[in-house]
């Protein structure tokens, strides 16, 4: 009598034992990765406010464009605006939308800071990245076909280039569309970053 009640005195002990053990393995597991999902949210952070700053630029840049070449008298003269081209306007609308939506991106982007284990608002800015990188990315490269051939002309067409009369306005335009491209490239890693922790969930 006293063995069996010995025996089973111990596989007790042995089985809260192991509970215990297996719930000290998880919290162990689960420990690290929430120093790295923070670590990710202040890159993130910091990033919106680096692609908020690009696309700003390259809307304020191409929205101030123009340049009047300094010959020809008053009344018969030779201009260049952004808003001649129906793809610069497009252009300086979608970076002031993609600039107004980074900034507005970045108080839920202090929340993924505050709360790294929070899915829902990272699944939310990863569909919101997807659309807005979408829509940089076409009106830099739409901007990027007019800056290429304002630069080189169409021989076929009877196309000339007009930089080298309009010099100032190609540098600033041409500008533009880099930032622009940097905003989009800032925008497609955000949504990398943003899958791969919600891949960690």
């Amino acid at each position: 009598m006293m063995n069996s009640t010995k025996s089973s005195g111990e596989a007790a002990i042995n089985i809260s034992e192991s509970k215990s053990t297996k719930a000290k393995t998880a919290a162990a597991t689960r420990l690290p990765q929430a120093p790295w999902k923070r670590g990710a949210s202040i890159f993130d952070f910091i990033l919106r406010l680096c692609a908020a700053a690009a696309a700003l630029a390259a809307a304020a840049t191409m929205g101030t464009t123009d340049e009047t070449l300094p010959f020809f008298t008053q009344f018969f003269q030779f201009q260049a605006s952004y808003d001649d081209l129906p793809a610069f306007t497009f252009f300086v609308v979608a970076n002031a939308i993609a600039s107004s939506y980074l900034v507005l991106s970045l108080p839920f982007s202090i929340i993924g800071i505050v709360r790294p284990q929070a899915a829902g608002i990272k699944l939310l800015l990863l569909i919101f990245d997807t659309a807005v990188a979408a829509f940089t990315t076409a009106a830099a490269a739409a901007a990027a076909a007019i800056v290429y051939l304002a630069h080189n002309g169409n021989s076929t067409v009877n196309w000339l280039a007009i930089c080298q009369q309009f010099t100032d306005f190609c540098q600033r335009v041409s500008g533009a569309v880099v930032a622009s491209f940097i905003a989009a490239v800032i925008l497609i890693f955000l949504i990398v970053l943003s899958a791969v922790a919600l891949r960690s969930h």
